[in-house]
């Protein structure tokens, strides 16, 4: 009879980073891809803003994948629903290593941004993590089932979260809308905005400059 065991060990994973951290740093995004994706491609969507306010750190989903049978593309993935738990921790662990490295101590404001599957993994760090945020953007994923009510509650009143879809996105139904404003309420109450763009499923620029604009 087979009998599945788990193993502790050592792991490396990559990140990317844009533009460099430095005393005039204004703004560091910590900014977690979507399905599919690899960071070194997905922060190329951050290079319009200003270089000199914006540091980017773009962390890397561990399981990568081939997407087609030419064996020619790469994409990776966060999790899925196979020990989901343990792969939660060990990706929540290599995100800690990453903010210890990267953040951890500059004045700097802190944005985190998920996109897509992105989301997931952006809105567990946070929460459970208790990381202080000076903004929460939600781009096009869904919220995890399994925070609840209390879990952003350690976020000052005026920290926004920022849930945005495009009106056309293929992956978000009537009911999912529904779904993510009532889950968003309960999880952010008045810290919710939500913002909807003319698009389908995809990473708005637009969006992205106005929030590293905006005080």
């Amino acid at each position: 009879m087979s009998k599945t065991k788990t193993v502790t060990y050592t792991s490396e994973n990559t990140y990317s980073t844009l533009n460099r951290l430095t005393p005039h740093t204004k703004n560091i995004w910590f900014v977690f891809h979507g399905l599919g994706y690899l960071s070194k491609y997905f922060i190329e969507y951050f290079n319009e803003l200003n270089p000199e306010e914006n540091y980017i750190v773009a962390l890397q989903a561990p399981s990568k994948y081939y997407q087609d049978l030419t064996f020619k593309h790469v994409g990776a993935s966060w999790l899925t629903r196979v020990n989901t738990e343990m792969e939660i921790e060990n990706i929540l662990n290599y995100i800690r290593a990453v903010y210890e490295r990267e953040v951890d101590k500059h004045p700097a404001k802190l944005f985190v941004l998920g996109y897509s599957q992105g989301v997931s993994i952006a809105a567990r760090w946070v929460a459970r993590h208790r990381i202080g945020v000076h903004k929460l953007i939600l781009h096009s994923g869904g919220i995890p089932k399994e925070l609840k009510k209390g879990d952003f509650d350690f976020l000052p009143e005026d920290v926004p979260v920022i849930y945005l879809y495009g009106d056309k996105d293929q992956y978000v139904t009537e009911a999912r809308k529904t779904e993510a404003r009532l889950q968003g309420e309960n999880l952010f109450g008045h810290r919710l905005i939500i913002k909807v763009f003319d698009g389908i499923h995809e990473v708005h620029r637009e969006l992205i400059k106005q929030q590293a604009s905006d005080k």
